[in-house]
């Protein structure tokens, strides 16, 4: 993984007893948690907290019956913050993962934190970590957020901090989904675009949004193309690149090694594709993988 020469200096984690202040839809599989942790270490606008399923007596048999298949005890489940640190709350966002025949074994903690988990409930959650974050000194003019769909979770936390922060830095955040319905923070991202018109850009690319549809009026039809990075990089030379989405997962490499084929590239390796194309430097892209 590339680096933007972000600073690797993150506070230390602590167990916080978190009270679910507000259960927020997104779409129909993701929802947002606001989570009030109390008194808490600042955390750096891209990074997660961590989620130990066994706390949870629904899961408890699932969470056993995984552990006795596996031979291992089940891990906690990292999720990206939405928040900003100066918000009051500390907020994450969850897409429901669902069993794709792929898989080895069926998701565990997402759907449930979907799904079952309101206003009111209370969970431990461990805070603060990941390296996904902007530098403490950015050394470009531009930020271009290239996500897919809950790839853009660290990806909004970092734009609001950094239009607050920030105020001489611009963004284009591009950002894929299969339809309308399915874009998370899309009033969010609308609302932000017309508050800072000359700071930031979103551009919606959609690919399997009917052609009739006029719901999604001004968003691009199919995938994340060369030509609208081109386009964007040519208007912008001095940017940073944080692209954060769907990436070959060791499943799907699994899974072609026996049938003996090559697992296709997924959203990263297709953009690494394009921006390699685009002589864009390495070290001025940073990556984080999702789903």
């Amino acid at each position: 993984m590339a680096t933007a020469r972000a600073s690797t200096r993150v506070p230390a984690t602590a167990m916080f007893d978190a009270l679910v202040v507000e259960s927020i839809v997104e779409t129909a599989d993701t929802r947002t948690l606001v989570l009030d942790v109390g008194p808490h270490q600042p955390y750096r606008a891209g990074q997660y907290v961590s989620i130990d399923p066994h706390q949870f007596p629904a899961l408890g048999s699932m969470t056993r019956y995984l552990e006795h298949l596996k031979g291992r005890v089940e891990p906690p489940r990292a999720y990206s913050m939405c928040s900003a640190p100066h918000e009051p709350y500390v907020a994450i966002t969850v897409k429901e993962e669902v069993y794709d025949g792929v898989m080895a074994y069926p998701p565990l903690l997402s759907g449930f934190l979907v799904h079952s988990v309101r206003a009111g409930d209370r969970m431990a959650a461990l805070g603060f970590a990941g390296g996904y974050v902007l530098p403490e000194v950015i050394s470009a003019d531009h930020i271009l957020h290239l996500c897919a769909g809950s790839g853009s979770v660290p990806n909004v936390s970092m734009l609001k901090d950094a239009l607050g922060r920030h105020p001489n830095l611009r963004h284009t955040f591009v950002y894929s989904n299969k339809t309308w319905d399915d874009v998370i923070f899309r009033d969010l991202l609308t609302q932000l675009a017309v508050e800072h018109p000359s700071r930031l850009q979103v551009i919606h690319t959609l690919t399997r949004e009917p052609e009739q549809s006029s719901a999604a009026a001004g968003a691009l039809r199919g995938r994340v193309t060369q030509e609208v990075l081109g386009a964007v990089l040519e208007r912008e030379p001095n940017t940073l690149i944080y692209m954060c989405g769907p990436a070959i997962s060791v499943w799907d490499r699994r899974a072609h090694a026996l049938a003996g084929t090559t697992a296709p590239p997924r959203f990263l390796e297709t953009m690494m594709i394009h921006l390699k194309s685009l002589e864009v430097p390495r070290d001025r892209i940073k990556m984080e993988a999702f789903g």
